[in-house]
């Protein structure tokens, strides 16, 4: 795709003015009303939109979810702008200077010659920008869902150097979890419980990881596929005037067996 920066240019600060002018006196009333609290839901609802995009491969719908992100971030930066905090292009300048800042590789004189060089490089940037912070893992953000955090965390963990070597080990770790779950629930004890299936899932994450498999996708991958099945169940319930609710266990997971085999999502 031929290369259009000063248009782009131009459409990104067509983009900035239209926001200005929907939070201006005579504006969009809704617009006008928003802070960048009240924006958060959005702004977290669309970038789960944009990755469902991204995953469908659709490019259509990739690039609508784009700019409806990329509408929120602007609107979030003219919302600061309004108070005087600051403006989007504060928020460009930033990222600008701290992607040359951490990829010396590009912009300066470092070598770091594959992917995992460039990683530890860059915690090692990061860690030495953040100073104040008290440990390695204080930047792990809490709001991430759970599958992305925990995944977060042993990445960052592993690089520095925090991590089995073994893949054997990895899966070892999974089947000690499943144990002392499988221990708890004979305990009885709720707490001990959620204690051990909260071990467990963080093993089966960190095997995931092992794997190169992002442990989020996968799960959103397997739930999808749990769906498209189960809608099919409800189908062929349909099909027998049965309905959801009314129909016995053995019944539906003979259906579901059969849905398994024909491999049709």
């Amino acid at each position: 795709m031929p290369d259009h920066r000063p248009e782009v240019t131009d459409d990104f600060a067509k983009l900035c003015d239209i926001v200005a002018k929907l939070r201006a006196p005579g504006g969009c009333p809704w617009d006008r009303e928003q802070t960048n609290e009240s924006l958060l839901p959005a702004l977290i609802e669309e970038a789960y939109e944009t990755a469902e995009a991204a995953r469908a491969q659709d490019d259509a719908h990739f690039r609508e979810e784009l700019g409806d992100l990329l509408l929120l971030v602007v609107m979030h930066a003219q919302i600061a702008r309004e108070s005087r905090r600051f403006g989007i292009e504060e928020v460009i300048e930033h990222v600008s200077h701290k992607l040359i800042r951490r990829h010396p590789h590009v912009f300066g004189t470092s070598e770091a010659r594959d992917a995992a060089a460039v990683l530890k490089q860059w915690e090692a940037i990061k860690r030495e920008e953040k100073k104040t912070d008290s440990h390695y893992l204080a930047s792990l953000p809490k709001a991430l869902p759970a599958l992305v955090r925990a995944q977060k965390a042993q990445s960052k963990a592993a690089r520095v150097n925090f991590d089995w070597t073994e893949l054997r080990d990895v899966m070892a770790k999974v089947e000690e979890e499943l144990r002392e779950t499988k221990e708890a629930i004979q305990s009885q004890k709720q707490e001990r419980i959620q204690d051990e299936i909260g071990d467990l899932l963080f093993a089966v994450v960190n095997l995931a990881r092992k794997c190169k498999i992002d442990a989020e996708s996968a799960l959103q991958s397997a739930t999808d596929k749990f769906v498209a099945r189960f809608n099919r169940l409800e189908d062929e319930l349909k099909t027998r005037g049965r309905k959801l609710g009314e129909v016995e266990l053995a019944e539906m997971d003979a259906i579901w067996e059969t849905i398994k085999m024909t491999k049709v999502e």
